[in-house]
């Protein structure tokens, strides 16, 4: 047992060092030409319109089972006009950018870990080096600026759907105004709540896209390593996503 936990310790220090080392690789060569715009543009296909899907009905489900949960909880004590106010702080700061955050390295962490362990396993990495090209820089780099651009992008717009999510069900209900819905949230809304909840998402799709690269650029040999590099990206980004948002929302208290 007590061999089974030290091997278990020593192969997560192992991956967190490994990953320390693939982060910092990252940014020597994120900013050292040439720079691969061609796969870069296709990763933002790849990572941000072929999952609007998932995303939007994620976020039109987060909105209504909100609004829905909501309504007969403060309907009792007469404060149904809260609603508003309630949905859009509780969607902007944690539930939007978390929830959406998790489907997101899913999703983009596994088929990243999938596509790069594949070419591990089939040697398309070494063949990429024995040509003289930078396997680095055309694979992991523009995946990892990839998801840190894009995966933002999805979570404001998930946030969006959302909201429209909880006025269709407050409209439902309540027959709520779409004018007064929308004023009694931007009113709500400060600056507080919107840029730090924002800049978070930032980490969200670079430690996703770190974590995604990693995992499939080391696979090992064997085709059941490309399933093992999928499902550890998974496990590992979604941890570093709820990790990320611990240390995001004491930030915020402190700062603001």
């Amino acid at each position: 047992m007590d061999q089974v936990l030290i091997k278990y310790i020593t192969n997560f220090l192992l991956t967190v060092y490994g990953l320390y080392n693939f982060a910092v690789r990252y940014f020597k060569e994120v900013f050292r030409p040439p720079y691969e715009f061609k796969e870069m543009f296709k990763q933002f296909f790849e990572i941000g319109y072929k999952s609007l899907g998932l995303v939007s009905i994620t976020g039109f489900i987060i909105g209504f089972v909100l609004a829905l949960q909501a309504i007969p909880m403060l309907t009792k004590f007469g404060a149904l006009s809260l609603i508003p106010t309630m949905i859009s702080i509780s969607i902007i700061r944690e539930i939007g950018p978390v929830i959406t955050g998790l489907i997101c390295a899913g999703k983009i962490g596994s088929g990243i870990g999938a596509e790069l362990g594949s070419m591990k396993v089939s040697e398309q990495i070494d063949a990429m080096e024995v040509s003289a090209t930078n396997p680095f820089k055309f694979l992991v780099v523009t995946r990892i600026t990839a998801t840190s651009l894009m995966i933002p992008l999805l979570i404001i717009y998930a946030d969006t759907i959302a909201l429209i999510g909880g006025f269709i069900a407050l409209n439902i209900v309540n027959g709520e105004s779409l004018q007064l819905y929308f004023s009694t949230i931007f009113s709500a809304l400060t600056f507080a709540d919107v840029v730090p909840a924002t800049v978070k998402t930032i980490f969200f799709g670079y430690a996703i896209g770190l974590v995604g690269s990693y995992q499939g650029y080391n696979a090992s040999r064997g085709t059941e390593s490309v399933g093992i590099a999928a499902n550890i990206s998974v496990v590992y980004s979604s941890l570093l996503v709820i990790i990320i948002d611990m240390i995001a929302v004491q930030l915020t208290t402190i700062l603001f």
